[in-house]
């Protein structure tokens, strides 16, 4: 079987958001999406707007549609068809044959208790065993480790070597696919040519840059944005209950994002439509004004 991917050739910038439907948009979202968008066009480029939705247990009724009623109130208008994960299915599919004929995957049926109490990391216990997918997580054979990688905030970002090195679950023993496989064939398949996200995601930057040299794909460059986090020291989270940014009054949150971003809005922006803060966002974007931090405390 040859690769399933066809990746689309890299031409202009091409960037995205990805949010998942497991709740509303709240200020951190809004600073990564703003992010993102802003690199985009300040760069003459397009910006994507991706639905991961692959873990229905987790999904809250409606997030999906209500996702992108908030971001059109935010003036964050995407350039192409939202892609939905959930109907990615044959592909991600495909893609797992693909690399089990490669011999570059294999089934493991180790719960997370027992990869526990060897100290935290898989330690390729099931991989000479030939067990049968029944009842089996699929982990890829991770031949290409990256124990660091170059961001374009956080500079060289380093991960933890036995981690790094570790064989990931590409598809989960409940059937659902991974997180890792999916963002990684929706990337290559969407022609993504930066990806601007939280630093929440600097850890799983370092597996999908595995994944994508085991399928022989061009990986996108990254670039990292600080978390917001409250006093108590959480990141603004959906699993944290974080609150739903106002769709109705988009202008303050807009300018508060701006200024977390280090971009230092003029007086009175907030007092302007939605559509003359992003456009003066647009014009001034400065990706080195983001502070080279990975939390920011609000």
């Amino acid at each position: 079987m040859q690769n399933p991917i066809s990746q689309r050739p890299p031409s202009s910038y091409r960037g995205r958001f990805a949010p998942s439907p497991s709740g509303l948009l709240h200020f951190g979202s809004l600073v990564a999406a703003l992010a993102s968008y802003l690199q985009a066009k300040s760069l003459q480029g397009k910006w994507l707007v991706r639905i991961e939705d692959i873990d229905k247990p987790r999904e809250m009724p409606g997030a999906s549609e209500a996702i992108l009623t908030t971001l059109d109130a935010y003036g964050l208008h995407w350039d192409e068809q939202v892609i939905y994960q959930s109907q990615q299915a044959s592909l991600y599919y495909d893609v797992l044959t693909y690399l089990n004929e490669q011999n570059k995957s294999y089934y493991c049926q180790c719960t997370r208790g027992q990869i526990k109490k060897t100290g935290g990391i898989y330690l390729g216990t099931c991989k000479t065993l030939n067990l049968d997918a029944a009842g089996c997580a699929t982990r890829l054979i991770n031949e290409f480790p990256f124990a660091e990688f170059s961001d374009g905030i956080q500079g060289t970002v380093a991960v933890d070597k036995a981690l790094a090195a570790e064989d990931f679950i590409i598809h989960r023993r409940d059937g659902l696919f991974a997180y890792q496989l999916a963002v990684v064939v929706d990337d290559a398949l969407q022609g993504i040519t930066e990806v601007v996200r939280g630093c929440d995601l600097l850890e799983p930057t370092a597996r999908q840059l595995s994944l994508f040299k085991t399928l022989r794909l061009t990986a996108p460059n990254y670039v990292h944005v600080p978390l917001a986090v409250t006093e108590q020291g959480y990141k603004l989270s959906k699993q944290n209950a974080a609150p739903a940014i106002n769709n109705k009054n988009p202008q303050p949150a807009l300018i508060k994002a701006l200024q977390f971003l280090g971009q230092n809005p003029v007086k009175d922006l907030e007092l302007e439509p939605v559509e003359t803060i992003i456009n003066w966002a647009i014009q001034h974007w400065q990706l080195r004004n983001i502070p080279k931090q990975r939390e920011i405390m609000l």
